[in-house]
C-alpha cells in the first residue's frame, strides 16, 4: 500500500488528482460490492441532493444518483477496514501537504441507468471542510461501452481538456475537492461506488 500511497501523493502534487487501479485486494472489494448491492436491494438509498445542511436541494436535472450515508460510529467490518486504509492515506496527505485533515465522511452511491451528475466541484460554497475527494469504484466487468465515466477537467478556456475514467472494479480516484471540476456521465447499467471526503475542522 505504501507504493500506491506514494503514487497518489505524486499525482495529486503534480496535477491535483490521481487514478489508481486495483487499489484494494480483491477480497476486500468483493465484500464491499456485496454489502452495497445488498443495501441497494433493501431499498435503503435515497435521491441525492446538492448543497449542504439546510440548503440541500434535490435537483434531478443536475444530479440523479441515489446515496446511502455511512455512520462512522456504526461501520460494518468491511467498511471499517476501508476506513482504516483511508485514514492511513489521510496521515500521508497531512505529512506531505500540511492539509490539516481530521476526519472522513462517505456514502455508498448508485447511478441507475441514465443517471448523471453534471459538472461541479465537491467543496460546498459556504461549508468548506471537504478538501480531498475519494472515490472507490465497485463494478465488476465494466466495459467502455457501458458509459458512466468520471470526466475530470483540466485547464480553462481554450486550454481546457478532460480525462474520462472508467468506473472499473477497484479503481480509486482521489482529487482536490476545491479545484478539480468533474462530472459523471450516464451509464447503461447500474453504477456502484463508495464516495467520500477527507475534511478539515469546521
Amino acid at each position: 500500500m505504501d507504493d500506491k500511497f506514494e503514487s497518489i501523493l505524486n499525482q495529486v502534487a503534480e496535477r491535483g488528482w490521481s487514478v489508481t487501479p486495483d487499489f484494494l485486494p480483491a477480497d476486500m472489494l468483493n465484500a464491499l460490492i456485496e454489502e452495497e448491492h445488498a443495501l441497494w436491494e433493501e431499498g435503503l438509498f435515497r435521491q441525492a441532493g446538492i448543497g449542504a445542511g439546510a440548503a440541500t436541494m434535490v435537483r434531478p436535472e443536475i444530479r440523479s444518483d441515489r446515496i446511502l450515508w455511512l455512520d462512522p460510529d456504526n461501520l460494518t467490518p468491511h467498511v471499517a477496514a476501508y476506513w482504516q486504509v483511508i485514514d492511513a492515506l489521510r496521515i500521508r496527505l497531512n505529512r506531505e501537504f500540511f492539509l490539516g485533515l481530521r476526519d472522513f465522511e462517505a456514502h455508498f452511491a448508485v447511478y441507475p441507468p441514465g443517471s448523471f451528475y453534471k459538472r461541479h466541484l465537491d467543496r460546498h460554497q459556504h461549508v468548506r471542510q471537504r478538501t480531498i475527494s475519494c472515490i472507490l469504484y465497485l463494478n465488476r466487468d465494466w466495459t467502455d461501452d457501458a458509459g458512466g465515466h468520471l470526466r475530470i477537467y483540466e485547464g480553462s478556456g481554450e486550454q481546457e481538456s478532460y480525462l474520462d475514467v472508467l468506473p472499473q472494479f477497484g479503481t480509486f480516484v482521489c482529487f482536490r475537492s476545491d479545484s478539480v471540476y468533474h462530472e459523471v456521465l450516464p451509464a447503461t447499467r447500474e453504477r456502484f461506488s463508495l464516495t467520500g471526503w477527507l475534511r478539515t475542522p469546521a
